[in-house]
């Protein structure tokens, strides 16, 4: 089963380099191209905004594409996306490069989880999830401080070219390893949204968006949270989230999906709050982060396993929508934290994320029972196939 994830896994990869690694290219964006470095900001606000509108609308266009061929074109089409971003010579142009690279994304990352879920048996079906989502992670292990150094020591567009080079590696390794995968995928606009009438999806969608907004308005401008080494805050961020993904799926099959959950919310909470006692020394800084991101990432495999417990025989729209639930949190984070940032400074964001924290977790307590998602229901039904 491993080794036709790991593909899968690579091609995350590569996602998550390209989209979380302007968080620490903001200085050299914005030196460039003439900006501030709140519009820098904007260019993950934009690929976040252009992956939730264009991933429903892409996969009922795609529907009849058997799965492989959808996962080679997304990520074809992310590489061009980020190759062009690389050579874009204005900020307009840059933005315009990013809603492409995210179209490509919005193609793969939700067929990629689709095709994990049908590749593995109910009882491993959150590791399976947790590995192939772990390219996420990984990215901010690896990807993420390698690019930002990159981008530091030469330029940001040296970046991208790694971005995309990492693209082409994940493509690859789709077309020799991942087998074809037979999901049932419904082709019409409408029913792309049918999910929404079920209150258990609504309920785990909103949750997703509340998290990420709080998480990523930090997260998008700690640079400016930070009086301390950025590359090194990211690197422990990056190597939390790897450890915290992995615990995740493990934990998440062991004891089911809403206490990781609820752990990830209160933790991810008083972590945002405490960001002014972290820059007090680079130490308290990477324990800090480390803690903040592997706690966090425990809901990434657990949100997953959740919604294909709610949607056994929708696997795929499920999936799909709670990307698209995850790149809107995104696309609020940028959107509130930028201005956050301009009107109050990094008192603003710190308020700001907290507060979604918050909010994200008194939703969930209030919309997510223990009786209504157990843990048995969603290994006892069979595998999308």
């Amino acid at each position: 089963m491993s080794t036709r994830l790991y593909p899968l896994a690579a091609g995350n990869f590569a996602i998550g380099t390209g989209m979380f690694v302007t968080a620490g290219l903001l200085p050299p964006i914005s030196a460039d191209l003439g900006i501030s470095t709140a519009a820098a900001g904007q260019l993950m606000t934009v690929f976040a905004l252009a992956y939730a509108v264009l991933s429903p609308l892409l996969a009922a266009l795609t529907a009849r594409l058997p799965r492989r061929t959808l996962l080679l074109a997304g990520m074809g089409v992310f590489v061009v996306g980020n190759a062009l971003t690389a050579l874009a010579p204005t900020y307009a142009t840059v933005l315009a490069t990013r809603v492409l690279a995210a179209a490509g994304a919005a193609m793969f990352t939700p067929t990629a989880s689709a095709v994990a879920s049908a590749l593995s048996p109910p009882e491993r079906r959150g590791r399976a999830l947790a590995l192939v989502i772990g390219g996420v992670s990984m990215a901010s292990a690896v990807g993420v401080p390698l690019g930002t150094w990159l981008g530091g020591a030469t330029s940001w567009r040296a970046t991208l070219w790694l971005v995309t080079g990492l693209g082409v590696a994940g493509l690859a390794g789709v077309a020799a390893l991942v087998p074809d995968v037979r999901i049932p995928v419904s082709g019409r606009l409408k029913e792309r949204f049918v999910p929404l009438a079920d209150r258990r999806v609504l309920a785990v969608l909103g949750t997703h968006v509340l998290m990420f907004a709080a998480s990523f308005a930090a997260y998008t401008y700690l640079g400016s949270l930070f009086d301390l080494p950025l590359t090194a805050v990211l690197w422990a961020w990056g190597l939390g989230a790897v450890v915290g993904n992995t615990l995740g799926g493990r934990f998440t099959d062991a004891y089911g999906p809403r206490r990781m959950i609820l752990i990830a919310l209160v933790t991810g909470t008083v972590f945002l709050a405490l960001v002014p006692v972290a820059n007090l020394a680079l130490p308290v800084a990477l324990v800090w982060a480390f803690l903040w991101s592997a706690l966090g990432w425990l809901v990434a495999p657990a949100q997953q396993f959740r919604t294909v417990a709610a949607v056994p025989d929708n696997v795929s729209v499920g999936l799909g929508l709670l990307s698209s639930a995850q790149y809107l949190g995104l696309f609020v984070a940028g959107l509130a934290g930028g201005a956050a940032l301009g009107w109050y400074g990094r008192t603003g964001v710190i308020v700001l994320s907290t507060g979604l924290g918050l909010a994200a977790l008194l939703f969930t307590l209030l919309t997510y029972r223990a009786e209504a998602a157990p843990v048995t229901s969603s290994r006892e039904s069979a595998p999308v196939r």
